[in-house]
């Protein structure tokens, strides 16, 4: 039996997409083998990487000026590969710090360059986001990095900061696909695929033509943005498995509306699980109102003894990985675009019925 996947990533993927996936797995447009054991150099393939492309271009309406890139590494990779990519030694990049995901991001570009951090969060235990009055950008900065979406702390920002003639790069691992976003205000989007997009082990791009061919020298092949573009993210052999799954999310993305409605269903999730937070009297979200992420919501319960009964009782209900991250403790509740309102529900449902029991 499936049960309703609260994780933050690998994280729950669409049931449709599955069950496609299943379907073809041992003979994949009746080549009489999987996907995964099909040449990535072969038309059959090609055809699916650029289907995949064209669907999230749909999707996101990005422009021709733009390059897709299906990359590895993760987003980790890329917090080495930005700098290496778009800042000189001597030049300088800004950071905001909002969490643990910035904190790693800062930590590694400053391998690579030097680093301006134009606000830390530190003073509310990353509970809030910068206001966008309160830093002031550097026009000469190679460019300005920020994470709109704070897994671990739920923290996410409600505005895109304005970042001037400075290419702003932001990190969407956790919101890249949620709604619609207007990709022409970003020089730079990444994001690990294992959240809103498919399976672990991808990540992708989204890089504007004027920031690529400028990677310093000794930034290896498949790091460097122009070596990857050239050859269409196929300079070595790809996560073809990984950028099948996508594919097929993105087309379930598009037969379910677009992100216009995709982005409703999850502002109407979130709205509900906060509500039923904020009105309990016995739940507690620590993050600010208008700091609240829409993809990970976290949560405390008054005493924290209860924590790990709360996630036991809710696996034995069909609600799993509810654990929060191990750095804060808790629980956390990922509603990313393939969890349905009926799981939300049910994890309501069960808070209630567990604030009943042990309130």
């Amino acid at each position: 039996m499936r049960v309703f996947n609260f994780a933050a990533g690998p994280a729950t993927l669409p049931l449709a997409v599955l069950e496609q996936a299943r379907e073809e797995m041992l003979d994949w447009q009746s080549a009489g083998m999987s996907v995964m054991e099909v040449s990535h150099r072969s038309k059959a393939f090609v055809a699916v990487a650029e289907q995949a492309e064209a669907d999230l271009r749909e999707l996101m309406g990005i422009p021709s000026n733009y390059r897709v890139l299906f990359l590895q590494g993760g987003a980790t990779g890329q917090f080495s590969a930005i700098p290496m990519n778009l800042a000189a030694q001597d030049s300088t990049a800004l950071y905001l710090h909002t969490g643990a995901w910035s904190q790693k991001a800062i930590a590694e570009a400053r391998r690579y360059t030097s680093v301006s951090v134009l606000a830390d969060e530190k003073a509310s235990n990353y509970s809030t986001v910068p206001a966008p009055t309160s830093y002031v950008i550097d026009s000469s900065a190679a460019y300005f990095h920020y994470t709109p979406n704070e897994t671990i702390g739920g923290v996410e920002f409600d505005y895109i900061p304005a970042a001037g003639s400075v290419p702003l790069v932001a990190d969407m691992s956790s919101t890249i696909l949620s709604r619609p976003v207007d990709v022409t205000r970003f020089g730079l989007i990444y994001a690990g695929a294992q959240k809103n997009i498919g399976p672990s082990g991808l990540c992708v791009v989204i890089v504007r033509d004027d920031l690529i061919g400028r990677a310093r020298e000794g930034t290896p092949a498949i790091f460097d943005y122009a070596s990857m573009a050239k050859e269409k993210s196929m300079l070595n052999t790809p996560p073809t498995f990984g950028i099948y799954m996508a594919g097929l999310v993105f087309q379930w993305l598009k037969r379910e509306g677009g992100l216009a409605v995709i982005g409703e269903r999850n502002r109407d999730k979130a709205e509900a699980l906060y509500r039923a937070i904020d009105e309990s009297g016995y739940y507690r979200n620590p993050v600010a109102v208008n700091a609240r992420s829409w993809m990970n919501v976290p949560f405390t319960v008054p005493d924290p003894a209860l924590e790990k009964i709360f996630c036991a009782e809710a696996l034995v209900a069909g609600l799993a990985n509810l654990e929060g991250h191990r750095s804060v403790g808790g629980m956390r509740a990922s509603i990313y675009n393939a969890m349905p309102m009926e799981g939300v529900r049910a994890l309501i449902d069960f808070m209630a019925d567990f604030q009943r029991r042990h309130g």
